[in-house]
């Protein structure tokens, strides 16, 4: 179980009088007068705070973490009442407080972790006799006849662990004809010294279950080890794209408080997560760059700006899918930057649309539809067609993921394949009206992903009645991201203290 950081403020030590779950790490304040050595992960007010420790709270707490007591006002304009809404806060009865304190703690665990089964960790069952076609990271397509029962079709190898006490969910990319049934098998084993495992528990989930996440909980005394199948019936086409196992806030937030996801009808995963800042201008937008674990990049980065921030992220193929999808899979990304736009009351010139590499990408793309005050890249990928087409001579084996959105995205590894993808963002991108929009870039001058996109932006800029200005640092793709984001955090805080600060 996890160490969480409780920080209790009032008159009255509640750990003296409640149970509290082992998992805390109890700090009781009657003031607080010492600055803490780092973040809490749950703040219990249950007395107003002053405007030093309004200061003090705003920088070592997180958001959708702060609780208030029912006996704290949050009378307008008190600096409790402005720290609840910067933080998500949220009044809390006597009763509901005892079962956070007692049961729910564990599940503000710091930190974060998310994963899916490699491919080629998936085998297929003995005994089918169909077709089955390997895709990589798009997945395994299966066809034939299945049985009249649902059997184990395919399982995962290398079982994974599951701690005493912890929760994992579990999320399962998949298609199929209506002609097929499916369930999904998840088995917990223990084992011991020179023994067989032991089956501690097994969990079948239909269909219909598989809608939503599934929940695996671990109450047993010992470390459990997860085995995970899938079984079918019936006859037709199958395909199973990825197994996700992540560590589970049970519904407190996907993979941080407070943290969301969008699903479409392809069960196509977008995660956000939003934090309200100061409440002020601008609305600072992150997209995630290719990580292979699952979960959000850049937290403390935008935390640190002071503004509010979104963190957009998605865990498609392997590490991403530059966010491209479907239509519905594109319109989620702009729904969810256009509702907290409005959630803030503010314009688009009030936003910044950034990210590093991959997340570059996401936002120059979705830059055509927001039209922001500024897109600050770092490392930009624009081409997308051109970095798969670079994996064969300028960069062998450095990113195979760009293989794979290709073909996913356009079904094929042909040139006419790299000029659709390539085409698919430049199309849009000329199409846009980039008047009042500001670009500014860091690139490596002898980047060996899209070695191009900088030379390209600006002169498919050149008319366009906006800015556009850079920094080019010697080196491939990732020889110098340290000199990357130093240059893009600085240009961050610029921009925000001149354009936004000052007014």
């Amino acid at each position: 179980m996890k160490t969480v950081r409780v920080l209790q403020l009032g008159t009255e030590d509640f750990s003296k009088t409640m149970q509290i779950s082992d998992c805390a790490e109890w700090y009781y304040e009657p003031d607080l007068s010492e600055t803490p050595e780092k973040d809490f992960d749950v703040v219990l007010l249950d007395r107003e705070i002053t405007a030093d420790e309004f200061d003090c709270l705003m920088q070592f707490s997180r958001a959708y973490c702060v609780f208030v007591t029912e006996k704290v006002s949050l009378k307008k304009g008190s600096m409790t009442r402005r720290f609840s809404i910067r933080k998500m806060g949220k009044k809390i009865s006597a009763e509901r407080l005892a079962h956070l304190l007692k049961e729910e703690l564990p599940d503000y665990f710091a930190g974060s972790y998310g994963e899916k089964y490699k491919p080629e960790n998936m085998s297929i069952a003995q005994g089918f006799s169909g077709k089955v076609s390997w895709k990589g990271y798009e997945g395994i397509d299966l066809a034939g006849e299945y049985g009249n029962e649902l059997t184990q079709i395919v399982f995962w190898r290398n079982n994974i662990p599951i701690e005493i006490g912890q929760t994992i969910e579990f999320w399962l990319e998949y298609a199929k004809d209506e002609t097929v049934e499916i369930s999904l098998e998840i088995v917990i084993l223990q084992f011991g010294y020179g023994t067989d495992p032991v089956v501690q528990s097994v969990h079948t989930y239909s269909e219909s279950e598989l809608r939503d996440v599934i929940y695996i909980e671990n109450r047993s005394e010992k470390v459990g080890h997860i085995f995970a199948s899938l079984r079918a019936k019936g006859t037709g086409h199958l395909t199973v794209t990825a197994l996700h196992d992540r560590h589970s806030r049970k519904g407190k937030g996907v993979f941080m408080p407070g943290g969301k996801r969008s699903v479409t009808s392809e069960r196509e995963e977008v995660f956000y997560y939003f934090d309200p800042g100061n409440v002020m201008p601008p609305l600072n937008v992150y997209f995630s760059g290719y990580k292979t674990q699952e979960g959000f990049e850049g937290y403390y980065m935008m935390r640190r700006m002071g503004h509010p921030f979104l963190l957009i992220s998605e865990s498609r193929l392997e590490g991403g899918g530059f966010y491209l999808g479907s239509e519905k899979y594109e319109d989620s990304i702009e729904q969810i930057i256009r509702e907290h736009m409005k959630k803030l009351g503010f314009q688009n010139s009030e936003v910044i649309l950034s990210g590093l590499s991959m997340g570059t990408f996401g936002a120059l793309y979705y830059g055509c539809r927001i039209h922001p005050h500024t897109i600050l890249i770092g490392k930009p990928l624009a081409s997308i067609g051109d970095v798969a087409a670079n994996e064969r001579i300028r960069r062998p084996g450095g990113f195979p993921t760009s293989l794979d959105v290709l073909h996913k995205v356009c079904g094929s590894l042909s040139q006419d394949a790299v000029s659709k993808l390539n085409d698919r963002f430049w199309n849009a991108f000329d199409q846009t009206d980039w008047s009042g929009t500001r670009f500014a870039v860091a690139y490596m001058i002898e980047d060996d992903y899209d070695g191009t996109a900088y030379e390209k932006l600006q002169s498919h800029l050149k008319n366009a009645n906006t800015q556009i200005y850079g920094k080019g640092i010697h080196g491939r793709h990732n020889d110098n991201t340290s000199g990357i984001v130093g240059w893009f955090v600085n240009q961050y805080r610029g921009i925000i203290r001149n354009d936004f600060d000052r007014t």
